[in-house]
């Protein structure tokens, strides 16, 4: 596939990025999320085993994440995001091979460190061509793909199912839809050129480093964010379809989210240009508790639906605000800091859908996980409010923010 003509540099990088996004997280990760009542309905999973499932899913994107932070080597980096886009498609394909737990553990497992290279290599080597082509480095576009990618494999699923299609028969075309996938996400994305001989003569100024304060309140807020993103994303689609009134609208409900995820990533940067990235980033993580918590509250459709749209219009804005801070911090080095947010949000996502799902498991429903995820994420916008009044790292990015040319 050639690089179209009608685009421009920048639009084709973020494309790119748009692409692996829906590949190796709308696909490989996002996929399972309604595909799990189908598996349910037509395995032997349990709510415990699809659990640990999503559980082994992030702790393999936690070991992607201690990767691409261990890298130095830009290019190094872009060696490992094209293999996260064919191991996206493997880990799809692997899925509908056989009716196995083992099986299906390794391919979600091999699926989470693929999912690693959307959300964190492609991330900062578009952010690396960004900055080195003199662009305004913000990720929006990037991340909106994952909110397509929601949308995609809510959508997917439910043609597939009324084309009556088994578990394996979805996860096939999936795969199909993945190769489609890796064309653009592979050709679109330059490889980075090599630094020129003699280079080095002029240093790039040094950035200085967040204060320790920062680092501690922000990496536990970070955690807290991840634990509440984890159980809608893995979860929402059984919560509604075990509801009498609303049987047949988890997949509308989670396409919704991913409806809304698309443009609110563009939304969330124009709000932090107004009152600075944390003051966005509290505001998102309050509402993003209302959103956790209203399917525990009601059984409506209205509801549920609002739900959806608070979740999905907050937990990507979450990531891409914390991720352009990372940007902001070591803009030559974005990954430095990336990775170790990274494995802060990615450490509550191992923890909270096995917890998760054997409380479903034993008391027959999702409330308790709910709560527990929304008491969370309000402890982690309480930890922001507490970092943006004491510490100079937060007020200074704040202040970029807000001064940041708005062309």
């Amino acid at each position: 596939m050639a690089n179209p003509a009608f685009l421009s540099p920048r639009y084709r990088v973020l494309l790119a990025g748009v692409f692996s996004q829906i590949l190796c997280i709308g696909v490989a990760r996002f996929a399972y999320t309604p595909l799990l009542p189908v598996m349910q309905q037509q395995t032997w999973l349990s709510d415990a085993q699809g659990g640990w499932l999503a559980a082994l899913n992030y702790a393999g994107y936690m070991l992607g994440a201690l990767v691409a932070a261990s890298l130095h080597s830009i290019r190094l980096k872009d060696t490992l995001y094209r293999l996260t886009l064919l191991l996206a498609v493997l880990s799809t394909a692997g899925m509908a091979l056989a009716e196995s737990f083992w099986l299906w553990a390794g391919m979600r497992f091999v699926a989470g460190f693929s999912s690693s290279g959307a959300m964190l290599l492609a991330s900062g080597l578009i952010l690396h061509w960004l900055i080195q082509h003199r662009q305004r480095g913000e990720l929006g576009i990037h991340f909106a793909g994952l909110g397509v990618g929601i949308l995609v494999a809510a959508l997917a699923v439910e043609l597939m199912r009324h084309l009556a299609m088994q578990w394996q028969a979805q996860w096939w075309g999936f795969t199909l839809l993945a190769v489609v996938l890796l064309v653009p996400a592979w050709r679109w994305l330059p490889r980075p050129a090599k630094p020129a001989e003699g280079s080095g003569g002029r240093r790039k100024p040094t950035p200085s480093p967040p204060s320790r304060t920062f680092m501690r309140l922000m990496l536990a807020a970070y955690f807290c964010a991840g634990y509440g993103y984890v159980i809608s994303a893995t979860f929402i689609v059984a919560i509604v379809e075990r509801e009498p009134l609303l049987a047949g609208a988890g997949n509308w409900t989670f396409a919704l989210v991913g409806l809304a995820a698309a443009p609110a990533v563009m939304l969330w940067d124009l709000i932090a240009r107004r009152i600075g990235y944390l003051g966005a980033l509290i505001g998102a993580m309050a509402l993003q508790v209302v959103g956790i918590v209203l399917p525990a509250l009601t059984t409506s459709l209205a509801g549920v639906l609002l739900s959806a749209v608070l979740y999905g219009g907050t937990f990507l804005g979450c990531v891409s605000l914390v991720l352009t801070m990372a940007g902001r911090l070591y803009p030559q080095s974005p990954a430095r800091l990336m990775g170790r947010m990274t494995l802060a949000y990615g450490a509550a996502q191992i923890v909270a859908p096995a917890l998760t799902g054997m409380l479903a498991e034993a008391t027959g429903h999702y409330d308790t996980g709910l709560w527990l995820a929304g008491g969370f994420v309000a402890l982690g916008a309480v930890l922001l409010v507490w970092l943006r009044r004491v510490d100079r790292t937060a007020q200074r990015l704040d202040a970029e923010a807000k001064a940041a040319p708005t062309g």
